[in-house]
């Protein structure tokens, strides 16, 4: 079996991947009332609800171990193949993980088959360009590749709502584009390595010296300065509800 790549980068994960509140808290009203509720591609726990019957299922043994203490337990496992019976949550959850799912056809059919009710899933429009990719190219085919095409959704028995989820300036989960205001974040190490997009293209040194050079030059602030008046933006994540 594959190591999971979330063994090898997760030492970073938990420092730089903490929950957003607005974030969260949009996650949490799509979930309803439900009170069982499955967590797929869990990771470490973020934007698990507390104060409800929470399972999780991760991949990785690393992340596992790197779930707080109180965290809800968790099984290593993958989304295609769910050790559970029909209809056996209230909703389920898959917070920025169906990008590393094999088969994400399969892997919704399993989380749909174990939950009875909502499914809420956070992700990434492939057809969206933020200006991350004008430094790292390579994004964009790594999106495209990994991304589920938001008509999968469409296609899902049921109604599936698609909304889109501004992310705010200061967002504290460092996803691979949460910084779209912070440049600089893209420069740090630190950051880069807590996002999986980072791991598996090519061409990371040179994007990282021309944004240095833009932001230096004032290249950057010519032409993007006017996003550092804004409190939050849309570069393509959207929550998927489905009925």
């Amino acid at each position: 079996m594959t190591r999971p790549l979330y063994d090898r980068i997760g030492a970073t994960y938990d420092v730089q991947r903490r929950p957003d509140p607005r974030l969260a808290a949009a996650i949490h009203a799509a979930l309803g009332s439900a009170r069982r509720i499955i967590n797929v591609g869990a990771g470490t726990g973020n934007y698990e609800p507390v104060g409800r019957d929470v399972v999780a299922v991760e991949p990785s043994a690393d992340m596992i171990a790197r779930r707080p203490p109180g965290a809800a337990p968790a099984i290593q496992g993958v989304a295609g193949a769910l050790p559970f019976g029909d209809a056996s949550f209230d909703a389920g959850m898959a917070i920025l993980t169906m990008h590393h799912w094999p088969d994400h056809e399969a892997g919704l059919a399993e989380l749909r088959r174990v939950t009875r009710g909502p499914i809420v899933i956070l992700t990434f429009d492939p057809a969206a360009r933020p200006w991350p990719i004008d430094y790292f190219p390579a994004l964009a085919a790594l999106d495209e590749a990994a991304m589920p095409p938001l008509d999968l959704f469409e296609r899902c028995p049921g109604r599936a709502r698609i909304l889109p989820l501004p992310v705010p300036h200061d967002c504290t989960d460092g996803f691979l584009y949460a910084w779209w205001r912070r440049p600089a974040g893209y420069l740090d190490p630190h950051v880069r390595a807590g996002s999986s997009s980072f791991w598996r293209i090519d061409g990371v040194d040179d994007g990282v010296a021309r944004l240095a050079a833009d932001l230096a030059s004032g290249a950057w602030q010519q032409r993007l300065g006017h996003l550092l008046t804004r409190e939050a933006l849309d570069v393509g994540y959207r929550l998927i509800v489905a009925d």
